[in-house]
């Protein structure tokens, strides 16, 4: 695997060596363009799987956000398209070996928590891991992290306390809230929208855990924002659907974009 790691990693570096780097989940994939940038698909990266859902383009960019250099994924993988734990996180780790040392995520989610509507913009401060693997399950490669990594700041909380000072700035709503991961690709049911509940999750989704879970077993730092596409089932009016989610998620692009934009030049300082 680490040899796969490296070869993967050296391939990038040709494009840059950035600071930060950014996974766009459903539908934003065109929220975040780099002056200068450089793009090649998934497809062209050596060990890189290429996405299969809709709204993932499976692309990568390198290029500049003011003067920090920044690399961004357009477009993500997920367990229910057939990927295994430890491909689902190869992006992650490679970005590790790339010399990144701030992860951004964005992901689209439904919303459980009362008072959260379609469109919100919500940072992650921590998650429930409900999709029955841990990306970390075999042998510790050593040379990214430890074998029992610390999950008690997952989420950064100065990166978080920088995007919500920067969200004031821009006149952006911006809250918080607990993030369950499910397998997917099914909706969830109205009585596991209540068990959830009750467990403390505010948002639901089917991606981001394996991700923050290996980037910070790599010693990466995390900031995590999920744009709210629908209310979770039993709490919709209406059956759930992924055009629902892809339309709420171009709706509220132009938003996310103009807070990625404003912040993640301040994240590497």
């Amino acid at each position: 695997m680490m040899e796969s790691l490296r070869v993967a990693a050296e391939f990038l570096r040709k494009l840059g060596e950035p600071e930060v780097a950014v996974v766009l989940g459903s539908g934003l994939g065109d929220v975040l363009p780099l002056e200068g940038e450089q793009v090649v698909s998934f497809s062209d990266v050596p060990g890189f799987p290429r996405p299969t859902a809709p709204g993932h383009k499976g692309e990568i960019a390198v290029g500049k956000l003011g003067d920090v250099e920044v690399l961004v994924q357009r477009g993500r993988l997920h367990y229910y398209e057939g990927y295994s734990p430890e491909e689902i996180v190869f992006p992650v780790r490679t970005y590790a070996l790339l010399g990144v040392k701030v992860l951004v995520l964005t992901n689209a989610s439904g919303g459980i928590a009362e008072g959260l509507s379609p469109g919100d913009l919500v940072l992650i401060r921590d998650h429930i891991n409900m999709l029955g693997f841990n990306p970390l399950r075999g042998p510790n490669p050593e040379e990214l992290g430890p074998r029992f990594p610390d999950m008690t700041r997952a989420y950064d909380p100065r990166l978080r306390e920088k995007a919500h000072a920067v969200a004031r700035e821009l006149g952006i709503d911006l809250r918080e809230g607990v993030y369950l991961a499910t397998m997917g690709p099914s909706y969830e049911t109205p009585a596991e929208i209540k068990a959830f509940r009750a467990l403390g999750a505010d948002l639901v989704g089917m991606s981001t855990v394996p991700e923050v879970i290996a980037a910070r077993h790599a010693g990466m730092q995390v900031l995590a924002i999920s744009c709210v596409t629908n209310l979770a089932a039993g709490i919709a009016k209406h059956p759930l659907s992924h055009e629902e989610v892809l339309e709420i998620g171009r709706k509220k692009a132009a938003e996310l974009g103009r807070l990625l934009q404003a912040l993640i030049p301040k994240l590497s300082r």
